[in-house]
Parts: structure tokens; C-alpha cells; sequence
């Protein structure tokens, strides 16, 4: 009986070291897309800034991240389009501070983003660019976008 005990014991242990042993975690920066949250037109960002440190450390330094962003291929919404979030293709890491502003030419807006990462584009139609700040416990990024409200 003792050993069959000692058995069960050993193959529980096994077992639950499996399952340690299988998990895959991602400690690279996120990919950050803004989803609406009515329809499925989401907004990919492209990269502007990073520094991210994890298992290894990344580090991007964009200058001009206004340029960056306008190069980026134009995305338009619909002026009555303005609920979105922000989606992250990973999160294994605390947000700190989340911060969007959106420009239309010289002129910088902050946009205000709820604890649940939801946002609303301006009403007004133009051509904006698009920035999101990222501050985490592994560290910083920046993303940027170009879009369209029509």
C-alpha cells in the first residue's frame, strides 16, 4: 500500500510539473490594433518607439514619429464610427499609462481612453494621425497610425 501511495504521489508531481513545463509565454512588445467595436474595420499601428525591456531588451528609436506616421497606408472610417479599443496581440505585462492623441495638421488632441482601453475618435471629418503611448512594467512604446474620418 505504501508504495502505491508513493506511486500516486510521483505520477500527481509528474503531472503538475507538465504543466508548468508547457506554458509558452510572450515578453516581446505588443502589436497594437484599434478595433471598433460595432463592426470589424480595425486600424493596425506601426511601431514608432520602443523600449522594452523582458526576457531581452528591444530598444527602437523613431525621430520624426509624424513622418512615420504618415507613410502609414491611410485608413478611413465612417464619421459616425467613433467607438473603438485598444487591442493588444499580447499582454504579459501591467499597463501603467495608456495615452492616445490624435493630430490634424499642427494641432494635438489627447483623446480620453476608459479603464477598459476604449476610446472615440473625434467627430469631426478630416485626416488625422494617430499616436499611442504605452507605459508598462516592462517598459515603453509608441505606436502610430494614419487615419481617415469621413
Amino acid at each position: 500500500m505504501k508504495k502505491f501511495f508513493s506511486l500516486i504521489c510521483g505520477l500527481l508531481f509528474a503531472f503538475s510539473l507538465t504543466g508548468c513545463l508547457g506554458e509558452d509565454y510572450d515578453f516581446t512588445p505588443p502589436s497594437v490594433t484599434l478595433t471598433p467595436t460595432l463592426s470589424n474595420s480595425d486600424i493596425k499601428l506601426k511601431v514608432a518607439n520602443i523600449d522594452w525591456k523582458s526576457d531581452k531588451e528591444y530598444k527602437k528609436e523613431t525621430k520624426d514619429i509624424l513622418s512615420l506616421a504618415r507613410k502609414q497606408k491611410q485608413v478611413s472610417i465612417n464619421s459616425g464610427q467613433h467607438d473603438y479599443y485598444i487591442d493588444f496581440d499580447s499582454q504579459d505585462f501591467k499597463i501603467e499609462k495608456i495615452s492616445i492623441w490624435v493630430w490634424k495638421q499642427d494641432k494635438k488632441v489627447e483623446l480620453e481612453v476608459d479603464k477598459n482601453l476604449n476610446f472615440n475618435f473625434p467627430k469631426e471629418k478630416g485626416e488625422y494621425l494617430i499616436e499611442v503611448d504605452l507605459l508598462t512594467d516592462n517598459g515603453s512604446a509608441e505606436y502610430v497610425g494614419n487615419i481617415a474620418i469621413k
